[in-house]
């Protein structure tokens, strides 16, 4: 085998760099899950989409417009006014409970998932 070249040591700051690492490091965070009756590749995914995004106290369900005033499924324009979910998985499970109801031109994503995918 032939001797490799003698170099000095590397820093751990050197190896961090040389891997692509910053100081301070870079976060990566989820801050919005999207719910919806249709697959991602269906047309009608985003606009039969309820968005569960956080917020300022938690997790809120919005539709892109509106946001979810409280467990019952009314719905608020305003911001302030919306309920904040502490936890994420109750603010999931109450999308997908109304997926199924979300209303673009007086059809229902349920209506218009059974119209488009009869055999499903």
């Amino acid at each position: 085998m032939p001797e490799q070249p003698a170099r000095p040591a590397m820093t751990m700051r050197e190896i961090r760099t040389a891997l692509g690492h910053t100081d301070p490091p870079v976060l990566v965070e989820v801050s919005r899950y999207t719910v919806s009756l249709f697959p991602r590749h269906d047309v009608k995914f985003h606009a039969y989409a309820l968005h569960v995004q956080r917020r300022r106290k938690g997790w809120g369900i919005t539709d892109g417009a509106g946001w979810i005033e409280g467990p019952t499924g009314h719905w608020t324009l305003d911001y302030y006014e919306a309920m904040d979910f502490t936890e994420l998985n109750d603010a999931l499970a109450l999308a997908r409970k109304l997926a199924p109801g979300v209303n673009v031109n007086g059809c229902t994503a349920l209506d218009a998932y059974r119209r488009t995918h009869p055999n499903a």
